[in-house]
């Protein structure tokens, strides 16, 4: 898996599946006559009742992590200073909720808040480069976590085990390049806008327009894979809590897309 909200996770672990298939193939033991009439006259539980995960549930938990996170965001904007406490925050409380088996929707709200300081931050200091850049980048991130939801739903975008690791392979390397360009950034070597993303691989295109196409993609086979990881907590019977860790793992993957897209639109539009 490459969202580690979910790789720390044992509802959403491999055994998981596993012990699911394990008990379908189980041969069923044969019950009584009485036992039957006992069965079918009991009223049918829901999920719900059985405080497993449902679709409805984890929607609304996401759904309360990202109103916390605008929360944070509006703040940010007004504060832009805030973002480098949101930045630490949110790194540290994103290591405890990836490590912490069990999920604290306290803690999940609280990186959302954290996380939205630092997104508020960030796109005021973007505001001021370029007019109109963050609607642009807010209406890009719905458009295409809308278009990935809705070809996932539709069965026609899926997780394959070759697509993974290419994806793996992938953002590996985009890790490496972004510490080797922040480095070269911090230490004076480049002084070019966004560091070695603006160097010009043929004349008038900057390398952070390629690439930052690559990374957009990246993050939404990411989504694909969230959205997978919440199809087979609900397909497993997973303990509803486990829905947090659902709207965790989707709020990491859209707001490292929102920043991507950010990134991407600077390099189009004019600047102030």
């Amino acid at each position: 898996m490459a969202n580690p909200a979910f790789s720390n996770s044992p509802a959403f672990s491999a055994k998981a599946a596993q012990r699911l298939a394990a008990r379908e193939n189980a041969a069923p033991a044969v019950p009584t006559p009485g036992q039957l009439q006992e069965h079918f006259s009991l009223p049918e539980a829901t999920p719900d009742q059985m405080e497993r995960m449902t679709y409805q549930d984890t929607i609304f938990k996401t759904l309360a992590g990202f109103a916390v996170l605008l929360v944070g965001a509006a703040i940010g904007w007004i504060f832009p200073a805030l973002a480098i406490v949101g930045a630490i925050a949110g790194f540290v409380l994103a290591l405890v909720n990836i490590f912490k088996k069990k999920p604290s929707p306290a803690l999940i709200l609280a990186y959302a808040g954290f996380e939205g300081l630092l997104v508020g931050g960030v796109s005021y200091f973007f505001s001021s480069f370029s007019d109109g850049i963050v609607p642009m980048a807010l209406f890009g991130t719905l458009g295409v976590v809308g278009v990935t939801l809705a070809l996932f739903a539709s069965g026609k975008v899926r997780v394959s085990a070759r697509a993974t690791k290419i994806f793996l392979v992938a953002i590996i390397g985009y890790a490496a390049f972004s510490l080797i360009n922040v480095v070269l950034m911090l230490t004076g070597v480049t002084s070019s806008f966004g560091g070695l993303r603006g160097i010009e691989i043929i004349p008038g295109v900057p390398l952070g327009i390629p690439l930052g196409i690559l990374v957009v993609l990246l993050a939404a086979y990411s989504l694909v894979m969230d959205f997978d990881q919440v199809k087979r907590g609900v397909e497993t019977g997973q303990p509803r809590i486990y829905g947090w860790t659902a709207a965790f793992g989707i709020i990491v993957t859209v707001v490292w897309l929102y920043l991507e897209i950010l990134r991407l639109l600077s390099y189009f539009l004019p600047r102030n």
